[in-house]
């Protein structure tokens, strides 16, 4: 929808009639080229597109998939999610991403919520499917194993060790199901192969839950064609053909989806694909033999990296981007990085509502603390709680509206309402700040905000504070009720090695106003994350 005072858009998207143009571009352009590799299998932009025309043809011919039916895919950065993702975009069909590690109510929530027909799982959570029983109405199941798209006698061993030795599969019972294998050992590849337009659904990306109902973002073509050139611009000609992206973060989370399944594959990059980047021995053999040009990560995770030996002693020769989404990036982290590998981090700020990049600091002008400037074509304005816009240096809601904020959530216009104002703007509920020149900083999430004795308190601030003391690594920052202040601040932490509630009081004193420090401190092994690693703070609450 254009609305009357919109600017008039720079970006061309006349050339680009859809997100599967674009795919099959990047296969005949560079069709010999690696596009993944995983557990060591390489996998060609033309590798790619024949397996996906085999799957395209059975679910169309055997299982009667139709464009626009939605078809749930419940896989970890494994070769098997980019054939079978492509495998729906050219048959038309509707991608609707699962978290491998959902519960059955998690999942079926969602598969009932999206009226998904079908569902491809890993053998290793088929069980999950299987509890969902009668609450569920599926008319494909495909079961894969973890390395069914390897050649034999890899795929064997590896699939069997998984099974036998290491017990990661739990025994399952789905009548019906359809093997991946026998999927793709079948000759037929002929199909008819779908023509989307803009306005099309390409896939429907459901929020984490984390405020509320998990809800489907509607994102068309249209809103992913718009972020990859978005980025396109930022990045100009900087990413070539043959480069190495190290692709830690999950496939089926918007931010790598659009990443690496979508931007870098058009750029002609390859993307190595890190199917549990917690196993830390196995993600640093990948990373010794797979120098990189490209990282795209979290702050987590880049916590992680930092404190391994192994790590620290890579080659970073070729690093020259890496990019930091989904939570905020702490000061600490991103200098120690940039120490160790002289690659500056470029922090960017994005939803899954808005497919996902809102803005992103230029590499060639980074400002660690905020989230860069907007996107091409991208308005941003900071909003009072009466919906007026603030002037620079007001802190208030974020609010965005560009041609990659998403159409509305799937079958929830009410829902869709609470979050869209009247011309457009997308309601981000993180509270944030204009900067003169033009760099926005997120101060928290609207609903993490804490108020002691009328003040506002920004977690994100309190957790800065406290992840730049050298003995902690990680921290998350709540309110808690306080009859005498309404809330007040309690600290969770992850410290390395011996350190005192006394020693972090006085840390905080040096760095805080007094009603900012936290009243309590405690002490954990670990702090419960979601799926790409960011802390829940409303299980701490």
């Amino acid at each position: 929808m254009q609305f009357d005072n919109a600017p008039a858009p720079t970006l061309n998207l006349d050339s680009m009639p859809s997100a599967l143009h674009v795919f099959n571009d990047a296969v005949e352009q560079f069709a010999d080229r690696t596009a993944f590799q995983n557990f060591g299998v390489e996998l060609t932009y033309k590798d790619l597109s024949n397996r996906a025309n085999r799957v395209a043809a059975f679910l169309q011919k055997e299982r009667g998939v139709k464009a626009g039916d939605k078809f749930a895919v419940m896989l970890p950065n494994t070769l098997q999610y980019p054939i079978f993702a492509l495998a729906l975009m050219r048959i038309g069909a509707v991608l609707v991403n699962v978290n491998p590690l959902y519960t059955p109510r998690e999942l079926t929530h969602q598969l009932n919520d999206s009226g998904a027909v079908g569902i491809i799982v890993l053998a290793n959570m088929a069980e999950t499917v299987e509890a969902c029983g009668n609450d569920i109405s599926l008319k494909t199941v495909i079961v894969p194993e973890l390395a069914d798209a390897m050649p034999q006698p890899k795929r064997l061993l590896l699939n069997l060790a998984v099974k036998y030795l290491k017990k990661m599969v739990p025994a399952y019972s789905l009548p019906g199901h359809i093997k991946f294998t026998d999927v793709l050992g079948r000759s037929d590849a002929q199909f008819e192969m779908a023509n989307p337009g803009h306005d099309d659904i390409i896939a429907l990306q459901y929020t984490g839950g984390t405020t509320g109902v998990s809800k489907g973002a509607i994102l068309t073509h249209r809103n992913v064609l718009s972020n990859m050139a978005q980025i396109d611009r930022v990045f100009d000609g900087k990413i070539q053909p043959g480069m190495v992206a190290i692709a830690p973060l999950p496939l089926y989370h918007v931010f790598a989806f659009v990443g690496h399944m979508m931007w870098l594959f058009k750029c002609g990059a390859k993307s190595v694909l890190i199917t549990n980047p917690r196993d830390m021995p196995t993600f640093m053999g990948i990373l010794e033999k797979n120098p990189c040009d490209i990282f795209i990560g979290l702050n987590t995770l880049f916590v992680g990296l930092l404190k391994q030996e192994r790590f620290r002693a890579l080659d970073f020769s070729n690093l020259f981007l890496t990019v930091s989404g989904g939570m905020a990036l702490t000061r600490s982290t991103a200098e120690e990085w940039e120490s160790l590998t002289g690659c500056s981090i470029c922090e960017g700020y994005g939803l899954t509502e808005t497919s996902p990049v809102v803005s992103v600091n230029p590499p060639e002008g980074i400002q660690l603390g905020t989230i860069g400037t907007p996107l091409a074509d991208t308005e941003v304005k900071i909003l009072d709680e009466d919906g007026s816009e603030l002037p620079v240096g007001g802190v208030g809601e974020l609010a965005v509206r560009g041609p990659q904020v998403m159409r509305g959530y799937w079958q929830r216009d009410e829902a869709t309402a609470d979050v869209m104002t009247a011309d457009g703007f997308f309601k981000t509920g993180d509270m944030a700040v204009a900067l003169e020149d033009g760099y926005y900083k997120i101060v928290d999430r609207k609903k993490d905000m804490i108020l002691v004795s009328g003040f506002n308190v920004y977690p994100n601030e309190v957790e800065d504070v406290l992840a730049s003391h050298p003995r902690v690594t990680e921290s998350a920052v709540v309110g808690v009720p306080n009859e005498e202040q309404g809330e007040s601040v309690k600290a969770y932490l992850v410290a390395d090695g011996e350190l005192s509630v006394e020693e972090l009081d006085a840390w905080c004193r040096e760095r805080l106003t007094a009603y900012k420090v936290p009243k309590a401190f405690e002490f954990r092994d670990e702090l419960p994350k979601t799926n790409v690693g960011k802390v829940l703070r409303r299980a701490l609450r």
